[in-house]
């Protein structure tokens, strides 16, 4: 069970008067009855509700958050705040959308602003890097926190001063993997497929469109990388963007020449290392992968340390 689930359960235990143990029947049960066609965390809301355990008022901390809630309440401070992007929908409408990392005494999370009128607070500087804010019905979503035009965020009189300002990760094996987590494994790759080559708006980021093209736009070529890694209980399918694709190894001139590729993959398979990566669905091909955010080198001298604690 991961570290959040077994939190929620705590605080689902203690606001309902059970103890752990029955709480964590119930939520077995439930997962019985559905026949396990939601997970755990999404069993416990349920069993929180049934409860009669109001979660949606209830200020969380950010390791307590998993994917799927909403209506999140929590109070956080902004440690690092994105440039602001520009974007045109399919239909022609456009929008900005604005991240930047909070953090608390606990970890800390990529959140996420879509509505203009949030956006407008950090363009007159009326919130910023270092404030702290207080954020009510909110959503997870990917690991990620997410604000619509139905949250809120506001300046916060809380002080916060040990915030965590490195991101914390559950370490786990790939088979015990859920859909929506953020992980560290330790894995070998094992295959690496050629790259494949799409173009980005250079300004905003994004993928760029026919349109954009058309109206001469400065277009940037990025490459993304398709591996297999193995962990001993399982191997899957990863994707990896430019940044991760030179840690792994390979200089430009070997992603844009598929001779210099090949020789430098096979010099690259059987290597092994710690992943930071979100876990996601594919929905194309409807399973499951990762996309690889970060790596690690595996350093021996601490992988005895940390076999020896």
């Amino acid at each position: 069970m991961m570290p959040n689930y077994e939190q929620l359960i705590d605080k689902i235990a203690r606001a309902s008067g059970l103890s752990v143990e029955d709480v964590n029947l119930k939520v077995e049960a439930k997962c019985a009855k559905l026949s396990g066609l939601i997970s755990k965390e999404g069993s416990a809301q349920i069993v929180s509700s049934e409860l009669g355990v109001n979660l949606d008022k209830e200020k969380m901390k950010i390791s307590e958050l998993v994917s799927g809630m909403r209506k999140v309440n929590l109070v956080g401070k902004i440690v690092e705040v994105n440039p602001i992007r520009e974007f045109t929908t399919k239909n022609g409408n456009s929008g900005k959308v604005l991240s930047m990392t909070l953090a608390d005494d606990t970890n800390n999370i990529r959140t996420v602003l879509w509505d203009t009128n949030h956006i407008e607070l950090f363009e007159k500087g009326q919130l910023k890097k270092e404030m702290v804010v207080e954020i009510s019905n909110a959503g997870v979503r990917n690991d990620e926190l997410h604000l619509s035009g139905f949250s809120d965020i506001k300046k916060s009189s809380e002080i916060l001063d040990n915030v965590k300002m490195e991101r914390e990760f559950s370490f786990k094996k790939i088979n015990e993997l859920k859909i929506g987590e953020s992980v560290k494994i330790r894995g070998v790759v094992v295959q690496i497929y050629p790259p494949r080559f799409f173009e980005i708006n250079k300004e905003t980021g994004k993928k760029v469109t026919e349109a954009e093209k058309q109206s001469g736009v400065e277009v940037e070529k990025r490459a993304l990388l398709g591996i297999v890694l193995d962990d001993g209980s399982e191997n899957m399918r990863g994707v990896m963007f430019q940044e991760q694709i030179a840690k792994l190894g390979f200089s430009q001139d070997e992603i844009n020449d598929l001779d210099k590729f090949t020789r430098k993959k096979e010099e690259l398979l059987g290597e092994e290392k710690f992943f930071i990566c979100n876990v996601r669905e594919n929905q194309m091909f409807n399973t499951t992968e990762l996309i690889v955010n970060d790596m690690e080198d595996i350093e021996l001298d601490g992988l005895i340390e940390g076999l020896k604690n």
